[in-house]
């Protein structure tokens, strides 16, 4: 058996034979803890039949706990300087390939068709960089890729936005942007003295589980994203005020929007953040011919 990658001193002894420093503006930071990595693997439930997918590889130190467990891992890395170093801490795992991209300009679906032939359970499985978390998780969701689930390690506090459940205070538009294509829930936090460096944050890991179709029917799915997004505009205001002011046109509507609301038996003093995704599917769908009319 191989060396693990994620110890302290095998961390040190491969960034120091390379000299590599981290850039801070790629929000680099590598995980030291073999048996947290191995808990992210076992959430991910993964088997010799699945690919996977992974953003960030870093010095490789989570790819390789998923090289022993799954089919094929295909990692996207942007910072060329850890392209080496990864041929070699990676070099006893055939069934890996590193790309070099920005998973966030790459066609991951022509990927997933070339790399994954004939594979058809796949799974993304990453330590994501925390600058760029939720733009990565949306494009993987909206770009309807052939998914089973996602489980990322990500900054705590986007995790729970992202898990959070109606009436609680980090329920916004990214938790009904998640939920709408899977389940989400928080399976396990993670202490910032884990990494080199250490973040500034503490960090959890989220279990993204794709819906067979989304969480509920709408006749207008960027419409109804528009109006969630409006709906939270600004938080202290009540949903008739923000339809109102953030909507396109709101303001000439606003009679009408507090008739619709009615209408969808909702309380105009509401708040946004008080509303389940179901009542703002309804919603959108209801609103969504008053504003085609005009």
């Amino acid at each position: 058996m191989y060396k693990d990658i994620a110890t302290p001193n095998r961390t040190k002894e491969i960034l120091e034979k390379y000299g590599f420093s981290f850039k801070k503006s790629l929000g680099q930071n590598f995980l030291i803890d073999t048996n947290i990595l191995r808990r992210i693997v076992d959430f991910a439930e993964l088997s010799a039949e699945t690919g996977v997918i992974e953003v960030g590889p870093g010095i490789g130190a989570l790819t390789e706990q998923l090289a022993r467990r799954a089919k094929k891992v295909v990692a996207f890395e942007i910072d060329q300087r850890l392209l080496p170093i990864l041929a070699e801490t990676l070099s006893p795992y055939p069934n890996v390939r590193i790309i070099h991209q920005d998973v966030l300009k790459a066609d991951v679906r022509k990927v997933i068709d070339e790399e994954f032939a004939g594979i058809k359970d796949i799974m993304v499985v990453a330590n994501l960089p925390y600058y760029v978390t939720t733009p990565i998780v949306m494009k993987l969701l909206t770009d309807n890729l052939p998914l089973r689930g996602i489980v990322v390690m990500l900054q705590k506090e986007v995790a729970e936005r992202m898990a959070a459940k109606p009436g609680t205070k980090d329920y916004g538009s990214l938790s009904i942007a998640v939920q709408y294509y899977t389940k989400a829930e928080t399976v396990m936090t993670v202490p910032r003295t884990v990494f080199v460096p250490q973040p500034n944050v503490d960090s959890a890991v989220i279990r993204l589980t794709k819906l067979h179709q989304p969480a509920v029917f709408v006749e207008n799915e960027a419409f109804f994203f528009e109006v969630v997004r409006a709906s939270f505009g600004q938080r202290r205001k009540t949903i008739l005020n923000n339809l109102t002011s953030n909507l396109p046109n709101g303001k000439m509507f606003k009679e009408t929007i507090e008739q619709v609301l009615h209408e969808a038996n909702i309380d105009p003093r509401r708040r946004g953040e008080t509303l389940t995704i179901a009542e703002f599917a309804d919603l959108s769908d209801r609103l969504f011919h008053v504003f085609q009319k005009s």
